[in-house]
């Protein structure tokens, strides 16, 4: 450092500052400093550094699957907000194997990272995430909560969300409504069918075990699904489904059995992906504030770091209803 501040002209500590990408240092300067760093071959030993400031400047993110739209907007934002302090983040899809989860959270352990940003894997302790804040990684939830965890936690009030959706379709007439997609074995799952199943009774409908099929996630899983849905023995008129990728999935499927769906079929998805809005119908969906999520979340989690207190409390985005093409007036079919 002392070679590149006599070269430049500047202090060793204009240099430090600027290696570790400081906003106290011009937006010039660090430049000039960087680029003649990188002449002479320099490379800023960030461990070392950690030593003295006990601060290495590397987050870690982990989320189910980076290939789904919704996590991909989540991680957007973040990745925004960190840009702005100049923070580096690690990346992981856990594909909810807790084992894959604890991995990725020993090695931020290991390489003295300064905090997480998790959207837990199914079946995640609240010891899983007390054993990385007693050894000093902060963490802050998005998406999925854990019980008991006491971190922040970020995501859309889902409930509420398919609760939207849910009503919708009622408001036009569709009385024989099934749920698709979604899991009790996450708190995502169980809050957004608690929502469904709340706005069918408020409404005096009856709501069938049958009329709520489990588990798929991804557009091939809607798109699979779709000869179990349009074979009920109750022929529903509509489908809430768990998520925008399920609905493009299903509309698909309901195509190919030559069905016309938002004429013959209603459709709702949720998350509002920017694919929502040119599928073919455009698919009414609920935006669940991912993009805000992710702000938040990585907001916070700089500010616990910068010892700031926060509250280990959970914060509800409020979903919006975007109305489009895939629903109508129920038809009944043969």
């Amino acid at each position: 450092m002392s070679t590149i501040a006599d070269a430049l002209g500047v202090s060793t500590a204009t240099v430090s500052l600027a290696l570790r990408d400081s906003p106290l240092v011009a937006d010039e300067t660090r430049e000039r400093i960087k680029d003649h760093a990188r002449q002479i071959g320099y490379i800023y030993n960030r461990r070392a550094a950690s030593l003295r400031t006990r601060r290495s400047g590397i987050l870690g993110v982990v989320v189910h699957d980076i290939m789904n739209p919704f996590y991909a907007e989540i991680l957007r934002s973040i990745e925004a907000e960190l840009d702005r302090s100049r923070q580096t983040f690690i990346l992981s899809n856990h594909y909810d194997q807790l084992d894959k989860q604890r991995t990725f959270i020993d090695t931020l352990l290991q390489l003295g990272a300064d905090g997480v940003i998790m959207s837990p894997a199914i079946g995640t302790p609240r010891e899983d995430i007390e054993t990385a804040e007693n050894n000093g990684l902060p963490a802050v939830l998005i998406a999925r909560t854990v019980k008991g965890a006491g971190v922040p936690v970020f995501r859309g009030d889902d409930a509420y969300g398919i609760g939207l959706a849910t009503n919708h379709l009622i408001s036009l007439g569709h009385r024989r409504i099934i749920m698709i997609g979604g899991t009790d074995q996450t708190s995502t799952g169980r809050h957004r069918y608690r929502g469904y199943v709340a706005a069918m009774e408020r409404a005096g409908l009856r709501v069938d075990p049958s009329w709520r099929i489990p588990g798929p996630r991804t557009k091939q899983a809607g798109f699979e699904v779709a000869g179990q849905f349009l074979s009920h023995k109750d022929k529903p008129t509509a489908a809430v489904c768990w998520n925008d990728l399920i609905a493009i999935g299903l509309m698909n499927g309901i195509a190919r059995a030559g069905l016309v769906p938002g004429v013959d079929i209603s459709v709702t998805g949720y998350d509002d992906l920017e694919e929502a809005s040119i599928a073919t119908p455009a698919l009414t969906t609920v935006w669940n504030g991912q993009r805000e999520v992710g702000r938040r979340a990585a907001r916070v989690l700089l500010d616990r770091l910068s010892g700031i207190e926060v509250e280990p409390t959970q914060e509800l985005i409020k979903p919006e209803l975007h109305v489009r093409q895939s629903t109508t007036q129920p038809v009944e079919r043969d």
